[in-house]
């Protein structure tokens, strides 16, 4: 799938969604079934997994607005749900009754999060869909199937970056690493947000960018810190237009862009370098927006501002998994009771 994180490149990818979505609604009603019908009956997997992002992006609720994540999510699930059907021998047109709970817990059973395998029933969920918008099937092995919850809040499984590891890295960072890194760290945005910046987004003199590529397709300003202030003011002498490395023979995305790349993996071996070089482990760069989540808790004490820094469409997103009070925070208020 093409990369999304360009304006211009997102095109091309919402063209490919069309495209492929048409390779299905142009049929005549009884070609589509017969073709659905076939993938299954042959387990098709390439052939099932465009018709499920056909079904996506004609009928799902984005439409061709889908992000590449979420397909490449569910192409993912798709096929993993495929696998297991095959080692099973389920019929696929005519599954048993215990067959959409046996799969939740084959992987229960394997050791998978609870969440995980929610995501996963999703994708088959919509294989299931797409069968039924084809008129291959009108079975729903998914509609009653129950995966536990999993109590345990998201930002103990997976914590934030302790304030001595962002010390750490901030040290020894380059301009770019150390840009990057508080753009997620202390400005809270997802790794897709900060590579999709552009320069007449970022006002590092007013400190505040605008965010126009964000989940769901939710815009949002985010105040920026004296810190991040001041990373991008350094960035942009060295990388911006008319910068000391701004026409580097390493770019891949267009002189309006931030960033001289795109792709996530590349971010990775930038910031990577970084953390190796002050010996702390890479986890990811959700770390970073949890570091910014829960310390901007700490100080307004406001689940609201601190989810629409973050860019969360609920609250409970962010009480959930990105910020936490400490056990204690009552201490100082209780004083003199």
């Amino acid at each position: 799938m093409p990369d999304v994180d360009s304006v211009g490149k997102l095109a091309v990818y919402r063209g490919d969604l069309l495209a492929l979505s048409r390779e299905w609604t142009g049929l005549h009603d009884e070609e589509l079934r017969r073709r659905a019908v076939r993938a299954a009956g042959e387990r098709d997997v390439a052939a099932l997994v465009r018709l499920t992002t056909a079904y996506l992006a004609h009928a799902g609720g984005s439409g061709v607005l889908t992000s590449q994540h979420t397909v490449v999510a569910y192409q993912r699930g798709v096929r993993q749900f495929l696998a297991w059907a095959n080692g099973q021998a389920v019929n696929l047109l005519r599954p048993g009754r215990h067959d959409g709970q046996s799969y939740v817990n084959g992987l229960l059973a394997a050791g998978r999060a609870p969440a995980g395998v929610s995501q996963r029933v999703a994708a088959a969920a919509a294989l299931y869909r797409a069968l039924r918008w084809a008129g291959a099937c009108d079975v729903t092995p998914f509609q009653d199937v129950r995966v536990p919850q999993d109590k345990t809040p998201g930002i103990v499984k997976r914590p934030p970056y302790s304030e001595d590891e962002m010390h750490d890295v901030l040290r020894v960072a380059d301009t770019q690493a150390r840009f990057l890194l508080l753009l997620c760290a202390h400005g809270g945005l997802r790794i897709s947000e900060a590579l999709a910046l552009r320069w007449e987004e970022l006002d590092e003199s007013a400190r505040r960018l605008h965010v126009t590529l964000g989940k769901g397709r939710r815009q949002r300003v985010v105040a920026l810190s004296t810190s991040l202030a001041r990373a991008a003011r350094d960035y942009r002498a060295e990388y911006g237009p008319g910068g000391r490395e701004h026409l580097d023979g390493n770019r891949t995305t267009g002189p309006d862009r931030v960033f001289r790349f795109s792709d996530t993996e590349t971010a990775r071996y930038h910031l990577g370098k970084a953390f190796r070089a002050a010996g702390v482990r890479f986890r990811g760069f959700h770390p970073g927006r949890k570091y910014a989540g829960t310390r901007l808790l700490g100080q307004v004490k406001d689940f609201g501002r601190v989810a629409a820094h973050l860019g969360h469409e609920s609250v409970d997103t962010t009480r959930r998994g990105y910020a936490a009070l400490p056990v204690d925070d009552l201490k100082n208020d209780l004083i003199g009771w």
